[in-house]
């Protein structure tokens, strides 16, 4: 197990190297507008004084070298537009909070309803008129079909104007809280119960569980103690993923109800064009998702000892 997660984590800051080289690179491709906040009113000396300020004359390796030891600092470097000469750590620190608590609601509520929703249409598909399976099934189209863009709109509409619900977020109001957590939970809870009810329907029709029947354990326990768990074996590598992403934030949800978070906070710095704090929020949220592939290979090889954690076949 030892060997197997050094190796993950030496290709997960591999990965990580290549993920951050890349986006420095390009950034300083970026007009350089984003690294001043009235550019238009300055001279080009003051413009070049400050560049020489931020080195951002400097040859590139200078630069991504000089990045490379913030980083290892804990510095993600200083606002320039968005909220001038602040430090990147101290406004993000400020929005987290918001995002974790959104998303944790969020995650938890789209995990319960979804594999709730994944075994009531599995056991439905034994059924005669298999009528909760082409419930769950019609949903699962809807959701997976339609731009989640114009399903939040019509979440925040019906919600707003038939619900009387706040259209937007405002902490105070913990009221305001139901909409958006509802709009970030309903595209995993579809996530969750259209594969848990695949992967209960192919465990349903193994041989061990046609055995189990024609020695007469009650259905119940088949479906509990052997179809459920199994069939969640291939679906719990993707919750650590689901939980990190939903803890940061949608950023299509959070500027639809104006939730001052993460998600909010990258649109706002990309339609602002502030270069370094658009530099650090892609930062994170790569480190978010390449968190996300690596704990949901190691959960995966926790919970199902049949994979062998010393071959290639194991890992992804």
């Amino acid at each position: 197990m030892g060997k197997y997660i050094c190796k993950r984590v030496l290709r997960a800051f591999f990965t990580l190297f290549i993920i951050i080289t890349i986006l420095f690179s390009l950034l300083r491709f970026m007009p350089e507008e984003g690294y001043f906040e009235n550019y238009d009113k300055l001279s080009d000396i003051e413009i070049q004084v400050k560049l020489n300020s931020l080195g951002l004359n400097d040859p590139l390796p200078k630069q991504l070298t000089r990045f490379y030891g913030q980083l290892a600092r804990g510095d993600l470097g200083t606002s320039n537009v968005y909220r001038r000469g602040v430090s990147i750590n101290e406004i993000i620190a400020e929005k987290i909070p918001i995002s974790i608590r959104l998303g944790l609601v969020s995650f938890v509520l789209s995990l319960v309803m979804g594999l709730s929703l994944g075994i009531w249409m599995a056991r439905s598909t034994r059924s005669v008129w298999k009528i909760g399976d082409k419930l769950g099934t019609v949903f699962i189209v809807i959701i997976q079909a339609v731009p989640s863009a114009v399903y939040h709109i019509v979440i925040q509409f019906v919600g707003s104007q038939y619900g009387t619900l706040p259209m937007l977020f405002d902490a105070a109001k913990p009221v305001s809280y139901i909409l958006p957590i509802l709009s970030l939970s309903i595209g995993s809870t579809a996530y969750y119960a259209m594969w848990l009810r695949r992967y209960m329907v192919d465990e349903s029709n193994k041989d061990y569980v046609q055995l189990a029947r024609a020695k007469g354990v009650p259905g119940g326990d088949i479906s509990r103690r052997h179809i459920f768990r199994n069939a969640m074996i291939p679906l719990v590598q993707y919750i650590p993923g689901s939980i990190l992403s939903t803890l940061m934030g949608s950023l299509y949800v959070e500027s639809l109800y104006s939730i001052p978070g993460m998600g909010g906070l990258l649109i706002t710095a990309i339609k602002r064009q502030d270069n370094t704090l658009v530099q650090a929020l892609v930062l994170i949220y790569a480190v978010i998702s390449i968190l996300g592939l690596l704990f949901g290979d190691i959960l995966m090889a926790i919970v199902d000892p049949r994979i062998s954690l010393n071959r290639k076949e194991g890992a992804r």
